[in-house]
């Protein structure tokens, strides 16, 4: 039924703290509201990541590139953090919260839950934006660099694809 909507943009979820930490792969992920800043993510209640984002009240989201992709789908296919054992990622410091981010992201932004709703199968947790950090090559002047960055999107299952190295202008 939501199939039509892609593809989307992929992103890692990093949660929990210490031996607990988890990396999740997500696509149902938005901006809600620029003041307060203010992002969403839908997951399953089935999910590790559910718990440890319930359990500490915070969450990263990290933008991988295309050299991220096997990273990716092992976040997207395993489950716990026994995976990280497998991913070639470096976990560092956050700027404001003590959920790590991940040093080989195009992006991290650190979020504290403010709320957390039950939609249907998911739950819907919403982030204030309290920190971030971003490669300045990926993002020259404020925007993405979409010629150079290679930001990765979901098409399908096991399909991914970036963008066209062209950008069309609105007139």
């Amino acid at each position: 039924m939501y199939r039509p909507i892609y593809p989307m943009r992929t992103y890692l979820i990093v949660s929990g703290q210490g031996e607990e930490t988890n990396v999740m792969a997500a696509d149902w992920v938005t901006v809600l509201s620029h003041k307060p800043p203010l992002v969403g993510v839908a997951i399953s209640p089935r999910r590790y990541t559910h718990r440890l984002i319930s359990k500490y009240k915070e969450f990263v989201i990290s933008v991988p590139s295309l050299e991220m992709l096997r990273d990716v789908w092992i976040a997207g296919t395993k489950s716990g953090p026994s995976k990280l054992k497998e991913m070639n990622i470096t976990l560092i410091n956050s700027t404001k919260i003590v959920t790590p981010s991940i040093k080989e992201a195009l992006a991290n932004i650190e979020c504290k839950v403010v709320d957390a709703r039950d939609y249907g199968d998911h739950t819907f947790f919403v982030g204030e934006i309290v920190g971030y950090t971003y490669k300045e090559e990926a993002f020259k002047d404020g925007k993405p660099d979409i010629m150079n960055a290679n930001f990765l999107a979901h098409a399908a299952w096991t399909d991914f694809v970036t963008f066209e190295k062209k950008i069309y202008k609105a007139e």
